[in-house]
């Protein structure tokens, strides 16, 4: 289902956080955006492959409002197959620096709320 078009935002204290968070929240936008921001241009299945636990529809979804936002290019090459690649507009480039940020907090701070690497790959060792 397509989220409904932004409603006005009143402008209040937190407005253009909130106007930011609208475009690139959920589980998968900002994942699918850094791909773009640093692989560039992907096809559909290239995007699939470095995220594999998103669906094709749910990523379908993601990608379509992005390119409904202005934030990702769609460009169709008239071919069979189809042959589909996303890359970043100008305004999607725009929030690189967001996503350098949350990358570098993330990195500082995973150990925090998951298990840290060396544990993970122990325990994924032990399940096999």
């Amino acid at each position: 289902m397509a989220k409904a078009k932004h409603s006005r935002f009143d402008c209040s204290p937190g407005c253009a956080v909130e106007a930011t968070v609208s475009l690139i929240g959920g589980k998968w936008k900002s994942i699918l955006l850094w791909h773009l921001h640093i692989d560039g241009t992907l096809r559909f299945s290239e995007l699939r492959r470095r995220i594999p636990n998103i669906t094709q529809r749910t990523m379908t979804n993601q990608l379509r409002e992005l390119e409904q936002d202005g934030l990702i290019n769609r460009k169709v090459y008239p071919q069979v197959p189809p042959k589909v690649e996303y890359s970043l507009t100008d305004l999607g480039r725009g929030l690189s620096p967001i996503l350098e940020a949350l990358k570098i907090w993330g990195d500082a701070n995973l150990n925090r709320f998951g298990k840290p690497a060396q544990e993970k790959a122990e325990s994924d060792t032990d399940l096999a």
